[in-house]
């Protein structure tokens, strides 16, 4: 079955005029009369009785469809037990070449509180477990409906293509934020339980800030982390509008971020590679240094923001012309 660019599937008519006649649910659930006059005069030209665009395929339904899916579950299962595995590693591994003087990388002093075993917990996984997470939410999310061929029964319904695609997008990042969140928050917890709640050491330095200082820029590191996440969100949902597998749109957008961290040890391309989506996901560290200097983050967040504008701004585009036969 093709739908058109409406998103609405074209009325089957039967030779027979007897179905002219009969009662039609509307999408509303309110009953055509006998002779298919409208209840109401206000409603838009060809729509049925009690139609309202702006009530299908709500947010709260889509949440649960998301919730209880396999894959949700097995995620957020990884990102919380990760941080426990972190710490049975730490345990059970030789320790740290010293905890003491400069020259000590953040793995070298994960051991030493809860704030620094959640600034290593976020800096082994945001740069490829956290992609993952992000590219699942929002690659799976529209690719699957046209896997299952459900995509085209929900335009039929008819739900509003915008619609549709904007409520899929919000579930999306809502579960994308969810996973860029808890995982520091678990290391956080975890790392406090295990080693306590101690001062940060500064890597490199080994200089101590009072933990109560670090607190609300570790929150702000944790905001980072998930706006740096935008660009690998907006390409695995543009590719989840134009696929029916879901692992190719989540598998291109994980390939994005491999190419462009490939890219960004080139050298030679100068101040080129400050335009590549991944360049400045690590500026966070600076907030966690004696002086924290936002300049890199800021520039980050620009570079996150505008790509994934432009690229959502695309995917809508391309979701409106498309027909959908999947």
């Amino acid at each position: 079955m093709s739908l058109n660019g409406d998103g609405a599937a074209p009325a089957a008519r039967s030779g027979a005029s007897a179905h002219e006649d009969t009662p039609a649910a509307s999408a509303g659930g309110v009953m055509t009369s006998p002779g298919g006059s409208p209840a109401s005069s206000t409603r838009p030209s060809g729509a049925a009785p009690g139609y309202a665009p702006g009530r299908t395929l709500s947010l709260r339904v889509e949440f649960v469809r998301q919730f209880r899916r396999r894959r949700t579950m097995a995620m957020f299962g990884l990102l919380l037990a990760l941080p426990w595995i972190l710490v049975v590693a730490f345990q059970f591994g030789p320790g740290p070449g010293g905890g003491q003087g400069g020259g000590m990388r953040l793995s070298d002093l994960a051991t030493q509180g809860g704030l620094n075993f959640a600034a290593f917990a976020l800096s082994v996984s945001a740069n490829f477990l956290l992609v993952v997470a992000v590219a699942l939410f929002c690659g799976d999310t529209v690719a699957s409906e046209a896997n299952w061929s459900s995509l085209r029964y929900l335009l039929a319904a008819p739900v509003p293509r915008d619609r549709l695609l904007r409520q899929k997008l919000v579930v999306a990042m809502a579960y994308s934020a969810a996973a860029v969140t808890v995982l520091p928050l678990m290391a956080l917890l975890a790392g406090t339980v295990a080693f306590g709640w101690n001062d940060i050491q500064v890597p490199g330095t080994g200089e101590t800030i009072p933990a109560g200082d670090v607190l609300p820029r570790f929150a702000v590191v944790v905001a980072y982390a998930l706006v740096s996440q935008l660009v690998v969100a907006a390409v695995a949902f543009l590719l989840s509008v134009g696929t029916d597998s879901p692992l190719g749109a989540v598998g291109g957008a994980v390939g994005l971020v491999i190419v462009s961290s490939i890219l960004q040890a080139v050298e030679a391309l100068g101040s080129i590679r400050e335009f590549l989506p991944t360049f400045w996901n690590n500026a966070w560290t600076d907030a966690l240094a004696p002086d924290p200097d936002y300049s890199g983050m800021i520039k980050g967040v620009a570079v996150a923001v505008t790509y994934s504008v432009i690229i959502v701004a695309f995917a809508f585009r391309r979701f409106r012309a498309r027909d959908v036969v999947s």
